[in-house]
């Protein structure tokens, strides 16, 4: 195969850009990512109500791991496209595909349904977070990117403020406009997407160079064939079996996916989806493991805590939104610590080394959470987790940029946004699958303890019980938890503990399990090396610091 042809250019400003100039731009791709960041914080404590409205509490993973199954394949797509053909066309058609995606979510019936919807609703997402870090990318020096890519976690920290809370108002709510609560979650992105158009139409003017290259579909498609049945399997492995059948026809195909992806990604060379030469730079490539298991504490994290929050301490939506602000607030803390001191000094790698121990410690202590732990505490490890966030994400996006060059830049964005995707599918995936695995065992092992109780056994003689004593002794009562979760709020609560303590107990091993993930993350971020920011030159080759 022929070398590609050099890139000469990338989107550039049509003239030099001022400071007001850059935050005008700002202005119109923030809002892109806010609907992006925001849908994922809205659904986290809306997603109960949800699921048990749609009958389907064991099948919640699908709604989200489907939003991140397409995301996740399309984001090297716009990278790549958007290096070609340019950023702005392929960031409008990012917001119109995700604002139609919201609006399907709208009418669905079911939650299989809900998870088709919601993987439309990925395929916008996946431009929203990758083209807008790369348009930055593209027009700010690499010492000014820390304080300008602070203003985009700014907007991820207040969609986490935002989103738990008005996710949980609408969920609370029966019906709004004559709509159901829980579908204006996804319908309040229509008016803040066609507000996000407007806005990016008018203020982003950046000059593009045409490029001819080829776009590489069948690594695309590839991609695809390896990520999906490998999920999928993580996702319903604990129904079919590990050893079953479907779950060994899912391994085969995924593998022979994942292997064919490689073979085409070498053979395109540089007109690859995900080029590998990109991952043979030690920054780019250590940095990438590093996303990954990011995204899988990180998602993870996300996914159990709302679950925590209303099915064993009984908040309602709103208020499990409420008490999700502590790790907000961590998450802005450390963004906006990290991103002015990078921004003084050049200097990246401490905050790394600072920030997975952090979330590595703070999902130990989440293990020893149970069912009557005082919230104060839960609340101080959550702001401990989030600053732990903060002192990450952004530094690794930076490192990612700085290694990359400038002819690489939207794909290289793009790179470290599918990273910490593929971590964050894997993690919901895995996560609920052990949740929902250990769930049963765990209820049926408190159900037994409390039978040696007096309380219990005095709840279960008392006459305004009886109708749930005899679904209980029927298996009706443990088996329909995984479905509806809703009947715990109006039961006895001397009824209600063994459940709540199953819950809590099978929540314990999955925080224990990120904690040892996250360990290893922490390993790995000491082998990130430090790139000088302070080059003269976009374009010339990153310097290692000492």
């Amino acid at each position: 195969m022929s070398a590609a042809p050099e890139l000469s250019s990338t989107d550039v400003p049509e003239s030099p850009l001022s400071h007001n100039q850059i935050v005008t731009i700002l202005i119109g791709l923030m809002l892109g990512m806010f609907l992006a960041a925001l849908d994922q914080t809205i659904v986290a404590t809306a997603i109960r109500t949800i699921a048990d409205d749609l009958q389907g509490l064991d099948r919640q993973a699908w709604v989200t791991t489907a939003y991140l199954i397409t995301s996740t394949i399309v984001t090297p797509l716009y990278g790549k496209l958007s290096d070609i053909y340019g950023r702005k066309p392929f960031f409008i058609t990012a917001i119109t595909v995700f604002v139609i995606g919201s609006v399907m979510c709208t009418f669905a019936d079911s939650m299989i349904q809900l998870a088709a919807f919601r993987a439309v609703q990925g395929v916008g997402a996946g431009g929203l977070f990758s083209l807008a870090l790369a348009i930055i990318g593209d027009i700010v020096p690499p010492m000014e990117r820390a304080k300008y890519q602070g203003y985009f976690l700014a907007v991820f920290g207040t969609s986490s403020v935002l989103g738990p809370v008005i996710g949980g108002f609408f969920a609370g709510m029966t019906s709004f406009l004559g709509i159901a609560g829980w579908r204006w979650v996804f319908l309040v992105n229509v008016p803040i997407g066609i507000i996000a158009l407007l806005v990016v139409m008018r203020t982003l003017h950046l000059r593009h160079t045409r490029l001819d290259h080829r776009i590489d579909w069948w690594g695309a498609a590839a991609l695809s064939v390896g990520l999906v049945p490998l999920l999928l399997v993580a996702e319903q492995g604990r129904e079919w079996g590990w050893g079953s059948t479907n779950s060994i026809l899912c391994y085969v195909i995924g593998g022979v996916g994942v292997l064919a992806f490689l073979t085409i990604e070498r053979w395109m060379g540089d007109e690859a989806l995900l080029p590998i030469r990109l991952f043979t730079n030690k920054t780019i490539g250590i940095s990438s493991i590093a996303s990954t298991v990011l995204g899988i504490a990180l998602f993870g994290g996300i996914a159990c805590l709302p679950l925590y929050l209303q099915i064993v301490k009984g908040s309602s939506p709103t208020e499990a939104g409420l008490q999700l602000l502590p790790l907000t607030l961590g998450i802005m803390s450390g963004s906006i610590i990290s991103g002015q001191t990078i921004s003084r000094t050049g200097r990246y790698r401490v905050f790394l080394r600072l920030g997975a121990p952090l979330i590595a410690v703070a999902l130990f202590i989440f293990h020893y959470i149970a069912w009557d732990t005082p919230m104060w505490q839960i609340m101080i490890v959550s702001a401990l987790f989030g600053a732990g966030m903060g002192f990450m994400m952004q530094p690794l996006m930076l490192a990612v940029q700085s290694a990359a060059d400038r002819r690489d830049m939207g794909i290289a964005t793009a790179s470290a946004t599918f990273t910490r995707q593929i971590g964050g599918t894997l993690g919901t995936a895995v996560f609920l699958s052990i949740l929902f695995s250990l769930l049963p065992d765990k209820i049926a092992s408190s159900l037994k303890a409390a039978q040696g109780t007096s309380d219990f056994r005095k709840a279960l003689a008392d006459p305004a019980n009886a109708e749930f004593v005899a679904s209980l002794k029927s298996g009706v009562a443990g088996e329909g938890i995984m479905k509806d979760s809703s009947f715990l709020t109006s039961l006895d609560p001397r009824l209600a503990k063994p459940f709540l303590q199953g819950f809590a107990d099978a929540m314990d091993h999955v925080f224990l399990v990120a904690a040892l993930v996250m360990v290893v993350g922490a390993v790995i971020t000491w082998m990130i090396p430090q790139i000088d920011l302070r080059r003269p030159a976009p374009g010339e080759a990153p310097v290692l610091a000492e």
